[in-house]
């Protein structure tokens, strides 16, 4: 289906900065054309939407006290009708923005663009998410923060876009629609390799951190049946007395009066189990004392505190390199083993052993959005052997789980390439550089409709978090 894929038979040259030529047949349309703003009010029955920058518009979870907090008076909120584009003003030019799957109410904060005569909002959905669209945007927004620039309908009306006919923004949406279906099939099978990966290196692991290497040495009971017997001469420790904690407030916004550094992001602990100077971490700013607080020492375990799945709380990430400039940033904790109790690479394996993550689940459960207290992880109960053993666990385990990381890490590359092949085709089809006609024409009429997203659960949370953030500014 897309090896077959050609470029236009003819071009022509497009009046649009970012965007050199478009198909001879295409137009140039002002959005102000293409949609009208919707500002409807007075809809409180219908369901609350909200925009993600990963899975676009979707309904939001009402089960969480604090968002019905935020949305205390629905009838302030705007009506969206299914088919309509809407965008948060704020991350519009990350590409917040998707279409309504359902009659719904969106967020003062956001805008509703109701689509004209002849317009597919689908197909404008997909070339406003492209990187050369949200620079375009990018330049159109203002805000005191860049990482609060707003983009307000009078600018955004404004903008420039390529425009096919009619019937071929329906053929690239079809054929769209089928490409994601296909990644999302193959991302999927790939995230069931990696979690069957995990499963094995967490029991080598659980193995180690509980039971130690000499299988000969004698055992006695914990008491605990999530943890079962351990060498008598190991000790059990809550990991407040074997560690400090300390949990980060950091945001992503960058002031002219605090110091420019790298920040240790949620995605960057949650992807890696090894915090190393190789990683491309973020730029922001902190204040001096965030960064006396908050910066990160090689030997201290990070881990993440928050999430929508209660399996992706305490993952842990060893920090091995000194990184002058790095941050932790908000939604984890630091934990800096102290001297002469615990090793952290130590630390860290123990944290993913199944003991830890049974305690962890249960601390955080019956909470919509899972989240661990400081309470929570001061009390985490540790099996902790002597030094110099702790030492020769890390050291084995690092050697049995060599070939399972490299795996993992394939696997995830992998999906990566995925995801970026996906994002190139999305830009070359609906910028008119590959003709997607013929191939549209083969699909079935179920194509129509768009695949379901996957959703990042790296990445997710956080999303979820400005997007409230946001609604509230």
């Amino acid at each position: 289906m897309i090896d077959e894929l050609k470029p236009y038979a003819e071009y022509k040259q497009s009046s649009l900065c970012w965007l050199e030529q478009i198909p001879a047949h295409w137009e140039v349309c002002r959005n102000g054309r293409l949609f009208a703003q919707r500002k409807e009010t007075g809809f409180g029955h219908l369901p609350i939407l909200e925009v993600s920058l990963r899975t676009g518009v979707r309904v939001r979870n009402m089960e969480n006290l604090t968002r019905k907090q935020v949305m205390s008076d629905r009838n302030k909120y705007k009506r969206a009708v299914s088919g309509d584009i809407a965008y948060n003003m704020m991350r519009m030019w990350q590409g917040a923005v998707g279409v309504t799957p359902q009659d719904g109410l969106i967020s003062p904060a956001y805008v509703v663009a109701r689509p004209r005569t002849g317009v597919n909002s689908r197909y404008f959905a997909y070339l406003f998410k492209t990187d050369a669209y949200k620079g375009e945007v990018d330049g159109h927004s203002h805000g005191i923060v860049k990482d609060r620039n707003r983009l307000y309908w009078e600018d955004f009306k404004q903008i420039g876009s390529c425009t096919p006919p009619t019937e071929e923004q329906g053929a690239i949406v079809r054929f769209l629609a089928e490409a994601g279906r296909r990644t999302n099939r193959l991302i999927q099978h790939k995230r069931q390799l990696v979690a069957l990966l995990n499963e094995q290196k967490q029991a080598v692991v659980t193995q180690a951190v509980t039971r130690g290497l000499n299988l000969s040495v004698p055992m006695i009971t914990s008491g605990m049946d999530w943890l079962g017997e351990i060498p008598n001469h190991w000790t059990i420790r809550r990991l407040r007395t074997v560690a400090d904690l300390r949990t980060s407030n950091v945001n992503k916004l960058s002031y002219s009066y605090e110091t420019q550094v790298r920040l240790c992001n949620y995605t960057d602990v949650y992807k890696n189990d090894r915090i190393t100077s190789s990683l491309e971490f973020m730029q922001a700013t902190a204040s001096s004392k965030e960064i006396e607080s908050f910066r990160l020492l090689p030997g201290d375990v990070v881990i993440t505190k928050d999430s929508e799945d209660w399996q992706d709380i305490g993952v842990p990430s060893i920090v091995v390199d000194d990184i002058n400039d790095l941050v932790c940033g908000y939604h984890l904790a630091i934990l800096r083993p102290r001297p002469n109790c615990l090793h952290g690479r130590y630390l860290a394996y123990a944290l993913q052993a199944r003991s830890a993550t049974a305690q962890f689940s249960v601390s955080a459960r019956g909470v919509t959005r899972y989240a661990l207290s400081q309470g929570d992880i001061k009390a985490l109960l540790l099996p902790v052997p002597p030094l110099d053993e702790q030492r020769d666990i890390y050291i084995s385990i690092d050697h049995s789980t060599h070939e399972l990381r490299k795996a993992v890490q394939r696997a995830t590359r992998e999906i990566d390439l995925i995801r970026e092949h996906r994002t190139r085709l999305t830009a070359d089809v609906v910028t008119g550089k590959l003709d997607v006609r013929s191939a549209a024409a083969e699909l079935d009429d179920i194509a129509d409709a768009e695949p379901e997203p996957l959703a990042d659960t790296d990445t997710e949370f956080e999303d979820t978090l400005e997007e409230v953030a946001d609604a509230q500014s």
